[in-house]
């Protein structure tokens, strides 16, 4: 029985860690944005509730009220932050629904407290179920329950079942751990506390109701008149009409150039209106390329000229980045589709889910698929002028020549790029219609004019794929947020090892900074083997539960004596990570790639961790160390963000410092007298929040 709590427990923490990262930025748009935020407070809840577990408090009693608080604050202020700024590109909810609107992102840190708050209490059961049982036996139930939850969501996350079912197994995982209490009293808390459970299931449910969870994001869908209405997390997406009541950009490529097009690309094919332009204008094969197997099927069932129906149409669920590094077809056009995901990857990064399409590499592959006269054509409400010239001059890099660009700035920079040799045949610039015929807007008069790219705009590449940044720059709401985020996580630390013994140890911190960069990282660009889809996020962070299950399996049946021999292989690994990033080596096997690419990107996370149980084994005050390693984490958390001025590669650095430096400190900490402290599982393990 006390293998199944911590089986549970450990399932909960992380199903549920997963689960809110997903649901919260959902409703709270700001949220979507902020890269690690939920990460990083559940993290730190974890590890305070860790701490916590061998002083034999009772927090798990509540977690309902918690939740509830968690959940009602979204059900009831249905809150949404808006931020001007000039430096990046927000957007708004767009709902019709009645918002609570906050001009600031100081609400954040208290979001921030709220969630880390609720997983100290889950946490802390987790703890104390791991105590009860001998240490690598708790430790390896722990990394199994937690890849369980891990897994349990990548199938829910694929079989795109709602909230409702998220949180309904969630509740169900806590409820053993809620009723093993004795006496009436105890009964009762728990009974009270069930009704707690089921009015969180049914407010959680409310919000679910009538929207379509795909792999990526919650859908709703409007019927407006002869229009079909897709909304994603609130927004406005896409809109479903016949290619002659939309606006004139689906048609354009065959305005300019004739119905000469006999083979289409078609990336981010949405629900169809680009492809059933390319069948109205004479395409023989028209390849659609969707990520969203959920979009694929609103638009096979409401697109009023049903393009996914026609036999001269090939319809691919895949991300678009995969199919061009896989693919060996060429085009006589390829045409990016309005790509714009309105939302991060899984909200783990700042990088948006479209945001590797429209990078040098990208592009460059692309490139790679046109016939000898081929043409890329790329259009969308681009918003602001600096976004328009990062893609002109990144396609002026890929195609070592300059697009053709024009835009109309009276309809949110709508702008219509190409590239490619194609445009060789133009004998003139073509005439730009003066009318957009956008859906939404006003139908008057909106001339367009040709675009003199601004060459100062850098382009945009995989190492920064920050698309929708001015600039290499930490935007001021960003870092405001971010030290009053740090702030609160000293202080919480610090409280909680109040009285405890030891001194501070800095191989501990920089082991808790280093695995956190090294983890996000690695999380982050694994999406670029397979896209951004939740199943892939989950995947990656079941690899980096193995990667610790292996290192505790290790540290269990040896001693590590040559700590700087493994430091070599972590930096070694990391230095083939900076010298072959994702994508530069190609594989036939897509099995093969994904083996080649995740031993890559996740085996020094097994050095990391053979470091760290081997620092810990030694340790004379492991709750102050594993302490010390916590907040360190939070640092490499907050340090992710370096990424938006220096690239994602520069990470890597930066890790590789963090474990340089631990492993002086050790050196340096090992010539004080020590005595031989308690094992790795012995309650505090540093993998118990992944």
């Amino acid at each position: 029985m006390r293998s199944v709590r911590t089986f549970l427990a450990s399932f909960l923490v992380l199903f549920l860690e997963v689960a809110l990262i997903r649901w919260m930025p959902a409703h709270i748009r700001l949220l979507s944005y902020f890269s690690n935020f939920i990460l990083l407070a559940s993290f730190l809840g974890i590890g305070i509730g860790c701490l916590l577990a061998p002083r034999r408090v009772r927090l798990f009693a509540w977690f309902p009220l918690l939740q509830a608080a968690v959940v009602a604050a979204v059900y009831f202020f249905r809150l949404e932050v808006a931020i001007p700024s000039s430096t990046d590109i927000f957007f708004s909810s767009g709902t019709a629904e009645k918002v609570t609107l906050v001009e600031s992102t100081r609400l954040l840190p208290l979001l921030f407290g709220i969630v880390a708050a609720l997983f100290v209490t889950v946490a802390e059961r987790m703890g104390r179920a791991m105590a009860s049982l001998p240490p690598l036996r708790g430790y390896t139930i722990n990394l199994l329950g937690s890849l369980a939850g891990v897994g349990a969501f990548a199938v829910m996350s694929w079989q795109q079942l709602s909230p409702t079912v998220w949180f309904g197994v969630a509740f169900a995982s806590a409820l053993p751990l809620l009723f093993d209490g004795r006496g009436w009293r105890s009964r009762a808390i728990a009974a009270i506390n069930l009704g707690l459970l089921v009015t969180s299931l049914v407010m959680v449910h409310a919000l679910a109701r009538g929207a379509i969870w795909s792999p990526y994001y919650k859908i709703t869908v409007d019927r407006s008149g002869s229009e079909t209405i897709i909304s994603v997390n609130n927004i406005f997406h896409q809109s479903m009409a016949r290619v002659d009541e939309k606006e004139y950009f689906y048609q354009w490529p065959y305005m300019v150039f004739g119905n000469a097009f006999r083979d289409v690309l078609i990336l981010g094919a949405g629900s169809g209106t680009d492809v059933a332009s390319a069948l109205m204008h004479g395409a023989q094969r028209v390849d659609a390329v969707e990520i969203d197997p959920a979009i694929i099927k609103l638009g096979q069932r409401w697109h009023p000229q049903h393009p996914y129906q026609d036999p001269r149409v090939h319809v691919i669920n895949d991300d678009a980045r995969h199919f061009l590094r896989t693919s060996t077809r060429k085009y006589d056009l390829v045409v990016f589709a309005l790509i714009d995901s309105l939302t991060l990857q899984s909200s783990f990064s700042g990088v948006r889910l479209e945001s590797y399409m429209f990078t040098e590499e990208s592009f460059r592959d692309v490139r790679a698929h046109l016939q000898d006269d081929g043409v890329l054509v790329i259009y969308n409400y681009f918003r602001e002028r600096w976004l328009v010239d990062r893609l002109a001059n990144t396609a002026a890099v890929a195609f070592g020549e300059d697009p053709y660009v024009h835009v109309h700035e009276a309809h949110s920079y709508l702008g219509v790029l190409m590239a490619g040799p194609r445009l060789h045949q133009l004998a003139s610039p073509p005439a730009i219609p003066d009318r957009v015929l956008a859906y939404g807007q006003s139908h008057g008069a909106s001339p367009g004019r040709r675009l003199q790219r601004d060459p100062s705009i850098e382009p945009a590449s995989d190492d920064w794929p920050f698309l929708y940044m001015r600039g290499r720059s930490l935007p001021s709401h960003y870092g405001a947020v971010l030290a009053m985020v740090l702030v609160f996580s000293v202080a919480a630390v610090m409280l909680t090892l109040r009285g405890e013994a030891g001194a501070w140890s800095w191989q501990f911190f920089f082991l808790g900074a280093g695995f956190m960069l090294l983890e996000t990282k690695s999380i982050i660009q694994f999406a670029l083997l397979w896209g951004s889809t939740w199943v892939v996020a989950s995947l990656a962070i079941a690899s980096v539960l193995a990667m610790a299950l292996a290192a505790n399996f290790i540290v269990s049946r040896r001693e590590i004596g040559r700590p700087w021999a493994v430091g070599a292989v972590l930096i070694a690994l990391l230095a083939a990570n900076y010298a072959i990033p994702i994508g530069r080596v190609s594989f036939e096997s897509r099995i093969a790639e994904s083996l080649f690419y995740a031993a890559l990107q996740f085996s020094p996370i097994l050095c990391a961790g053979l470091l760290f149980g081997s620092a810990i084994k030694r340790s004379t005050s492991v709750a102050r160390d594993y302490g010390t390693n916590l907040l360190g984490a939070m640092v490499g958390g907050i340090a992710e963000y370096m990424s938006l001025v220096t690239g994602f590669r520069m990470l890597l650095v930066a890790i590789a410092a963090c474990y340089v430096a631990a492993l002086v400190a050790r050196h340096v900490e090992s010539k004080a007298p020590q005595s031989v402290g308690p094992t790795l599982t012995s309650g505090v393990p540093e993998s118990a929040t992944r």
